[in-house]
């Protein structure tokens, strides 16, 4: 990892990070995250993307796994899954700082097209690689054009498609090269995620994500465990319950009224499985959130 990648990253964070630490850039899909301390948990169902970590430490849970990395590793999201993630190392004087990609799927199809991919196996939907050093270069071309906002329009697009070019050719390769390929697992498995993200409050049959998917009720149900470490019911309960925790947090309902709004029909059985996620009741867990807000 270059420093002066890291150092393009600082700069544009020091100045765009919102409360929260996340910098948008007018480039479609890229963010720069900086923290100044350690996070508390954070509940997310992420969208495939890629992070490379340029300073600081971070740690991502997904299902039963536990990813640990720092700075000169990216993370590769490749399905939309629900993940548990920290910010595990970080101060004022040395800030965690990573440079965040979501991927753009019709480039990714295009590119594989171009290049002749082929499927791999399905793996696991988050994985940590070592960043190539082709895809931490054209991470810094892409950077760079911040600083020539009239180049933007004309070369930007370019460098979007170079780097999603040498992530498909470096070590991510094989775990994306499935969501560029027509009809491969991992594209039929997004269409059933997808139901699941637009109606995760209703009630879903399994059959009927299968045949959305295209395959048969067990082979659906194999290919979902595989991608995203879950069962399809335990993925609609998780985006229940951290749907549940974002309309508490952000816009302050009460826990009976966001367990109705998520799809529950029992309050009790809402506190028990969102303690069973969260680690405590949703009254303790709003509470503790809060005072970490207001010590931050």
């Amino acid at each position: 990892m270059t420093e002066t990648l890291l150092s393009a990253a600082r700069r544009h964070a020091a100045v765009h990070a919102d409360a929260s630490g996340v910098a948008p850039t007018p480039i479609p899909g890229l963010a720069v995250v900086r923290a100044t301390m350690p996070s508390a948990l954070q509940y997310a169902i992420n969208r495939p993307l890629v992070a490379l970590v340029l300073q600081g430490e971070k740690r991502v849970t997904i299902g039963p796994e536990t990813l640990d990395f720092g700075a000169g590793a990216s993370l590769l999201i490749s399905a939309d899954v629900p993940t548990v993630s920290q910010i595990t190392r970080a101060s004022a004087a040395v800030p965690y700082i990573s440079l965040v990609l979501e991927l753009d799927l019709g480039l990714i199809e295009a590119l594989a097209v171009d290049m002749a991919a082929v499927p791999a196996p399905p793996g696991p939907a988050v994985r940590v690689e070592p960043t190539d050093a082709e895809v931490a270069e054209a991470a810094l071309r892409l950077m760079r054009l911040l600083d020539r906002p009239a180049a933007l329009p004309v070369l930007g697009n370019q460098l979007l498609r170079e780097l999603h070019y040498w992530l498909l050719a470096g070590r991510h390769g094989s775990a994306m090269r499935g969501l560029g390929v027509k009809d491969s697992h991992a594209q039929r498995i997004s269409r059933a995620v997808a139901m699941l993200r637009a109606e995760f409050a209703a009630p879903i049959r399994v059959e009927r994500l299968a045949d959305i998917a295209g395959l048969s009720p067990s082979a659906f149900h194999q290919h979902f465990k595989a991608i995203t470490s879950l069962s399809p019911l335990q993925f609609q309960k998780q985006l229940r319950l951290i749907e549940a925790r974002r309309l508490m947090l952000s816009e302050g309902l009460s826990a009976s009224l966001a367990a109705y709004e998520v799809g529950y029909e029992s309050v009790q059985q809402f506190n028990r499985e969102y303690a069973r996620l969260f680690g405590q009741p949703p009254g303790r867990d709003l509470k503790a959130s809060r005072e970490r807000a207001v010590a931050a």
